[in-house]
C-alpha cells in the first residue's frame, strides 16, 4: 500500500487489499472511497469485500466507480460530497491513484487554484495538465 497525500485531508493510492484497511485507519483516515469498478478486479477486492473490511474497521465507505476516459459529473459530485461529508481525512483508491486524483481535482475546482490542484497530483506522477481547461471551466461555473 502506498498512501499518496495530495493534501492534509485527501490521499490516493493504487488498489488496496482488505488487510490494508487497519493501517489506513491507523494513519488517521475516516473515509475510504472506492473509485475502482468491480469489472476490473478479482472478487477478493471488489466492492462488497472492501465494504466489509472498511466498515469492520469503523470507517465510512463510499462507492464511486470511475471508468478511465469516461469520468462523469456524477463521479465528480459524489467525490466532492464524500470529502464534504467526511469526519476527517479521506483516502481514495483506484488502479493507480490517477482516477482518484482526477475526480478530486475536478470536485475541488473553484475551491483551490487550478495550479495547486494540478501540482498536488503532479508530485506523485499524475499528469492532470490535460484536465486544466475542464478544471478552469468548473471553477468559473462555481465562482
Amino acid at each position: 500500500m502506498d498512501i499518496r497525500r495530495l493534501t492534509d485531508s485527501y490521499a490516493v493510492s493504487p488498489q488496496i487489499l482488505p488487510e490494508d484497511v487497519a493501517a489506513i485507519a491507523a494513519a488517521g483516515f475516516t473515509t475510504i472511497v472506492d473509485n475502482r469498478p468491480d469489472g476490473e478486479i478479482p472478487p477478493e477486492v471488489q466492492t462488497e469485500a472492501m465494504r466489509k473490511a472498511v466498515e469492520a474497521a469503523g470507517l465510512a465507505f463510499v462507492v464511486n466507480p470511475v471508468i478511465g476516459g469516461a469520468i462523469t459529473m456524477d463521479n465528480v459530485r459524489l467525490q466532492g460530497a464524500a470529502l464534504a461529508e467526511a469526519k476527517g481525512p479521506v483516502f481514495a483508491y483506484c488502479a493507480s491513484g490517477n482516477r482518484s486524483s482526477i475526480v478530486w481535482a475536478l470536485s475541488q475546482a473553484g475551491t483551490r487554484p487550478t495550479d495547486e490542484l494540478i501540482g498536488a497530483a503532479a508530485r506523485f506522477g499524475y499528469n492532470l495538465e490535460p484536465m486544466r481547461a475542464q478544471i478552469d471551466a468548473l471553477s468559473a461555473n462555481r465562482g
